[in-house]
């Protein structure tokens, strides 16, 4: 069957964990004339939760709208949380960045030569040092500087400014302002962060300087949820590298860039596929 010739969707649900609901899904897709392309499925014996996510193709009439119509009656006899969401729909996308530029430019890099099935809608900063690398890509860059006295004007600013622009997914590519615990309510599962693994060790500034003092052999990066516990919301991703004795404090903190751009990178891919469910503090992620 040449798949290209549909439309295809993917199916996020997680539910109280039962029998028969593997067969209530394919059955549907089965009696709506749709064909499963992929499928993954867990069910977590701690929280008595199942989460499943499928890939499938229908050919017209069948649309977003009508599936989701369709579906609704066995979502409720479930007590599903489910989303159905067409392929060719990319997330809009909004970057924050402060003053370490390496994930904006591995994200805007990725995004133009079609690695993150992204599109990205704007830059925000509260700094003005890549407004020329934002804009070489054609994407708008937005200056909203933040102090004390202006944090609250500066996030009503950004609140709007993801609403006007139909933003789907706010990911913090080293942006260095903590989000109040209103924002984080607000975009709640829609902002993602990246830091570096060395928390709660080694702190304040210049961390890997402090890790390369105590001699560590293992670094790492931590892609995750905004929260307002900050830097502990539900973990998509993280990546490590081992080091040896001989390397420097700036090859150090190079080889932490690295791993920094792969694990958010990984991390944005993975929700903007549809493929990170949320299951309390953690995270199922059919990768």
């Amino acid at each position: 069957m040449e798949e290209t010739a549909r439309s295809q969707y993917v199916l996020t649900l997680s539910c109280p964990d039962k029998q028969g609901i593997v067969h209530a899904v394919s059955s549907y897709l089965f009696m709506t004339g749709c064909n499963i392309i992929d499928s993954q499925q867990y069910g977590d014996a701690g929280t008595g939760l199942f989460f499943m996510r499928v890939h499938f193709s229908a050919e017209e009439p069948v649309t977003a709208e009508k599936l989701r119509a369709s579906f609704a009656a066995i979502g409720a006899s479930f007590r599903m949380e489910w989303q159905i969401h067409a392929s060719a729909e990319r997330m809009r996308v909004l970057l924050m960045v402060s003053k370490f530029g390496h994930c904006l430019n591995d994200l805007l890099f990725r995004t133009r030569i079609g690695a993150l099935p992204v599109e990205i809608a704007g830059v925000v900063s509260n700094h003005t040092d890549f407004r020329e690398l934002t804009e070489s890509y054609g994407i708008p860059f937005h200056h909203l500087p933040v102090t004390r006295d202006t944090k609250a004007d500066a996030e009503q600013r950004l609140l709007d400014l993801v609403a006007a622009e139909r933003v789907d997914l706010v990911v913090l590519a080293r942006y260095m302002q903590v989000l109040s615990d209103d924002l984080c309510k607000a975009l709640s599962g829609r902002v993602i962060n990246i830091h570096h693994s060395f928390l709660p060790s080694f702190k304040g500034a210049k961390p890997y300087h402090q890790a390369h003092a105590r001699g560590v052999k293992l670094i790492g990066a931590t892609a995750h949820y905004v929260t307002a516990d900050l830097d502990e919301g539900p973990i998509i991703e993280q990546e490590v590298a081992r080091v040896t004795h001989d390397v420097t404090p700036d090859q150090l903190v190079a080889l932490g860039r690295d791993v920094e751009c792969q694990a958010l990178a990984r991390a944005v891919k993975w929700h903007s596929e549809r493929r990170v469910l949320l299951n309390g503090s953690r995270t199922v992620v059919f990768a």
